[in-house]
């Protein structure tokens, strides 16, 4: 009798979530954006969210959700209701490096996250003033080491601070790092020479060299971008072991029901085999990123365990 009892409540929960699957979406699906509305980000999400719109047929509210790096944002999501109608678009690179940046942590992001689909790569750049007399990563780095401690580069967040010290010890370069509050800050100082280089991210990267202000010399990523095809990696240049890269995805509730899961994961991935998307992506150095829902789980949480390395060979102390 009771083996009879736990198959009919089985069945139940199974036609339960099947039509919850079914008529999903039945209503407004919010999207929680991290970033401050207006910012390079945030208009990401804003894209990734308007596209969403229309392949679920209903309305799709962009929630931005600031402060504490990101950590405001993936707590609201993972304390939802996991329904699949809350959904954070933000950097899984960024959530998963918060688990070691912060001594208490808000959510541990691999167990109280799913990743639904991941949206894009994103390199980091090494870079130099548009008048450097270096031309590649193998002369900057020749030329760091003969400058020893008198060399600096400059970073404006913790991945580049991560990517430069990464270098440092994969280079025997002793440059001292200048932290900015944003990467547009430095440059007066990239123009002077106060700095030699910097580790910057793509979007300030690209558009002060398509200003003429400074030269891309190399990729963090293990392979060249499609955006930027012409720009070799740090390895090509010999530079091994850095393969430090951001990718956004759109993360929902653990314990949201696979059959919702599946559903955002087939809209999203078609999203981005669109031509649009993939010229959307490129403007700001990214390339799609069409993945399962597994292997971007898998990704979380390959990144929340190396961010727990980077963070002692950057000597950074964690936040409050």
């Amino acid at each position: 009798m009771r083996r009879w009892f736990w198959l009919a409540a089985a069945a139940v929960l199974f036609t339960s979530s099947a039509a919850r699957a079914d008529d999903y979406p039945s209503r407004e699906i919010h999207v929680i954006c991290a970033f401050p509305a207006g910012s390079g980000a945030d208009v990401l999400v804003r894209y990734f969210a308007e596209k969403l719109r229309i392949a679920a047929g209903k309305p799709v509210i962009v929630e931005n959700k600031t402060g504490a790096a990101g950590n405001i944002a993936a707590e609201y999501t993972a304390r939802a209701k996991p329904d699949g109608y809350t959904i954070h678009i933000h950097a899984g690179s960024s959530t998963a490096a918060n688990f070691s940046l912060f001594r208490r942590p808000p959510i541990n992001p691999a167990k109280d996250l799913q990743v639904v689909a991941t949206l894009n790569q994103q390199p980091f750049m090494v870079v130099v003033a548009a008048a450097s007399p270096y031309k590649s990563l193998a002369e900057l780095t020749a030329a760091m080491k003969q400058k020893g401690e008198k060399a600096s580069y400059a970073e404006s967040n913790t991945t580049g601070k991560v990517m430069g010290e990464l270098y440092k010890l994969a280079t025997g370069v002793q440059a001292l790092d200048v932290p900015y509050r944003t990467a547009n800050d430095a440059v007066n100082d990239f123009a002077s020479g106060a700095v030699d280089y910097g580790m910057m991210d793509p979007v300030s990267a690209i558009s002060q060299t398509n200003a003429g202000r400074w030269r891309m010399l190399a990729v963090s990523t293990a392979k060249r971008m499609e955006a930027l095809p012409d720009l070799p990696t740090m390895t090509e240049q010999g530079v091994p072991g850095i393969e430090l890269f951001g990718w956004f995805a759109a993360m929902v509730p653990a314990g949201t029901p696979r059959p919702i899961i599946d559903k955002l994961n087939a809209w999203l991935n078609e999203i981005e085999a669109t031509d649009e998307t993939r010229k959307f992506l490129n403007q700001f150095g990214g390339d799609p990123w069409i993945t399962t829902p597994e292997q971007g789980q898998a990704q979380l949480a390959k990144d929340q365990r190396d961010w727990q390395d980077y963070v002692k060979a950057a000597k950074i102390e964690p936040q409050g």
